[in-house]
């Protein structure tokens, strides 16, 4: 999901606000809150279109989003940004937003993202290993997503951003024919 300017700039603005000294609102509460918030809309048609369509006034949607974050908990802080987002038409890119701030958050809390794949399900104890030899590495803690890649021989890969920690089966079968032609030519 890439960062768009606009909502890089909106993310970038909730983040300035809730890590500012004195802040009303813890920073991982509001990344919760707008992520509970977007997946209301996401998972309701009838919202989403209502939230959309120009046919419905602002200070409807505004009421709506009131009633909403009500009932979800949400904080004033991130109510009135969801307010700006209905008054200045970009409602549509809550999804987006939200994606957004949460990694915006990470950078600024120093987390680092980690997409980690293994051949088989991967038991707690596995992934708190793997997240710790990346957390000693990186010399960042790390925001561990797993996910199961049936390619995968055996072994793990993980991706911190663009870097590419291979220590799959198939990449240390290549090293060793590496080794073995090296030495053949030798």
């Amino acid at each position: 999901m890439p960062i768009t300017a606009v909502t890089s700039r909106y993310a970038n603005a909730l983040a300035d606000v809730v890590t500012a000294s004195g802040a009303a609102l813890d920073p991982r509460a509001a990344v919760a809150e707008l992520g509970a918030f977007a997946s209301v809309v996401a998972e309701s048609a009838e919202l989403r279109n209502a939230l959309l369509t120009p046919a419905v006034a602002p200070s409807r949607k505004r009421a709506v989003v009131e009633r909403i974050g009500a009932v979800l908990g949400t904080s004033r802080i991130v109510r009135n940004l969801l307010f700006v987002l209905v008054d200045h038409r970009r409602i549509a890119m809550l999804p987006d937003l939200a994606a957004d701030f949460e990694t915006v958050m990470d950078e600024r809390l120093g987390f680092a993202r980690a997409e980690i794949a293994a051949g088989l399900e991967l038991t707690a104890a596995q992934q708190s290993a793997i997240a710790a030899e990346l957390e000693r590495i990186t010399g960042k803690r790390i925001r561990a997503r797993f996910a199961v890649d049936s390619a995968l021989i055996g072994g793990v890969m993980a991706r911190i951003g663009s870097t590419v920690y291979d220590g799959s089966v198939r990449a240390q079968l290549a090293a060793i024919g590496r080794s073995l032609s090296a030495e053949g030519e030798s």
